[in-house]
């Protein structure tokens, strides 16, 4: 049970609650604070307070005054004309993961709306009715309006739900999970739909796999270090301490724990001076992905725990300021330089790939690792693959984040564009799974054609992968492997299994 307090979800909480079902429930201090805000708010209102959207009109329609019929259906009209996506439905994941992020704002008190809001929220979390949200249609400002309004319509007895593995009409979901409809009041709705929660869900499950694929790169790159007989010593952490990036320090201790134990470790075998960059320099390059994704790190945990609202209201000062708490920014920027650095860190691999299959560089392996050069090909078109993916990533990791349209009547003249990075990281990452598997499956191949010892952590990450693909004795398709290599990625065996051999690569 994961207890919701406004200050301390972490990325790890997120994982588990969006993909592991983990319940969750308000602290008794949230709803409080949350009660506390809409007795404000309704006093606010009973005293004819101008306020956004909550008797005004949104956007444009910002200086438009409502009167007090038409405050209460306003709500309903929001969710309507912003439930404006379209394409394929977020895998149910995502939409867990906005709803348990916007739950986190609900909690902090500033929000203003009704506490059946959050609370059917929380009920939905924990009785399994995932709203159907279209993928595309957010610009990450003000928030992820059109996905969120798709949850929203759940709060009507409206949209569509999956519940129990079937998707159904909102209020059939609803009803058949016991969840009473709450309706939307005054504020409810922009209080559901007004922040930057989806596009910052989908980054925090993003950089929880992201770190995962990184220490699986750490893992390939020790294999294919030691199947060309590298010179070890960059890997001393004592020459990243000297300069002090703290990546690269991490980098270089993990590598160093994945090949302990080995002959290429303890200096049995003859290397040259200096290796070539893809070579020497996987801890500062490497490093510098960790120290990025770090930083995404930071900020999306602040997204998370923040106040991403508009008008933010402050019982305590009996104030509300209408502001831009909504602005995606702060996370689309860091996340399009997280998605670049695995773009970066796949080019890596697949140098390291190419030398093991160039005979020129390789330290003596066989052509295109094949014990038939001439007759068979080997891995040749298994690079044609890897390259076709990292062209489709080095196009996907052009910033969205200075991709700004203005929309609105230019009302919203600078948006985000946070969903666009949040999408094609996803994109990056798949891509990076299949690059990744290929260098994984080559280095096997290469240290099949070795008769030294390995250490334990290359050891055993060869062992996984011979469970899942066999040696290219003679050549055979090779789609099935490449397809299967990737799915181990994704499922991160490599990386469980070594972790148990070595130890955490942290």
């Amino acid at each position: 049970m994961i207890t919701i307090t406004g200050q301390d979800l972490t990325i790890e909480d997120v994982v588990r609650v969006a993909r592991h079902n983990e319940p969750v429930a308000l602290d008794p201090g949230a709803v409080q604070r949350i009660k506390v805000c809409r007795n404000m708010l309704e006093q606010k209102m009973e005293a004819h307070e101008i306020m956004y959207g909550v008797n005004t009109g949104i956007g444009e329609f910002s200086e438009v005054i409502l009167t007090d019929d038409q405050t209460q259906e306003f709500q309903k009209y929001l969710i309507y004309n912003h439930a404006a996506g379209i394409g394929d439905p977020a895998p149910a994941d995502h939409v867990r993961a906005a709803m348990l992020g916007r739950i986190n704002v609900h909690a902090h008190g500033n929000s203003g709306c009704r506490a059946e809001i959050t609370q059917t929220l929380v009920d939905m979390l924990n009785k399994g009715v995932t709203p159907y949200v279209c993928r595309k249609g957010s610009v990450g400002a003000s928030g992820d309006l059109a996905p969120m309004a798709q949850i929203a319509l759940l709060m009507l007895g409206e949209g569509q739900a999956w519940y129990r593995g079937e998707l159904m009409h909102g209020k059939e979901a609803m009803e058949a999970a016991g969840i009473p409809v709450p309706g939307l009041k005054a504020r409810d709705g922009l209080a559901t739909i007004n922040g930057s929660n989806f596009l910052t869900g989908m980054s925090a499950l993003f950089l929880y796999d992201a770190n995962n694929w990184l220490k699986q790169a750490e893992i390939a790159a020790a294999m294919s270090l030691e199947a060309l007989k590298a010179n070890m010593k960059p890997y001393t952490p004592k020459l990243h301490e000297a300069r002090g990036f703290k990546g690269a320090i991490r980098s270089a201790k993990a590598i160093q724990k994945i090949v302990a134990g080995g002959d290429l470790a303890t200096g049995k075998l003859k290397t040259k001076v200096q290796d070539a960059y893809s070579m020497r320099s996987t801890p500062q390059v490497i490093g510098t992905a960790h120290d990025a994704l770090a930083y995404a790190r930071s900020q999306v945990e602040i997204e998370l725990n923040g106040v991403g609202d508009n008008p933010v209201f402050f019982p305590e000062d009996n104030l509300q300021l209408s502001g831009a708490n909504f602005q995606g920014t702060p996370v689309s920027l860091p996340m399009d330089m997280a998605g670049a650095a695995i773009t970066m860190i796949s080019v890596l691999s697949e140098r390291r790939m190419n030398r093991l299959n160039n005979p020129a560089l390789s330290q003596g392996l066989p052509a295109f690792l094949t014990k038939g050069a001439g007759m068979f090909s080997g891995l040749m078109l298994s690079q044609y693959t890897a390259d076709m993916q990292i062209v489709e990533q080095r196009i996907l990791s052009a910033p969205a984040s200075v991709q700004s349209i203005p929309a609105a009547a230019d009302q919203e003249d600078f948006v985000s564009m946070g969903m666009n990075t949040a999408l094609k990281n996803f994109q990056i990452l798949d891509n990076a799974y299949g690059v990744l598997g290929i260098e994984f499956m080559a280095a096997a191949q290469a240290l099949d054609f070795r008769d030294y010892t390995f250490g334990k952590g290359v050891q055993k990450a060869r062992e996984v992968i011979r469970r899942h693909v066999d040696f290219l004795d003679v050549d055979r398709p090779l789609y099935k492997d490449h397809t299967r290599m990737k799915e181990l990625v994704q499922s991160c065996e490599i990386l469980e299994e070594v972790e148990k051999e070595v130890g955490p690569l942290e």
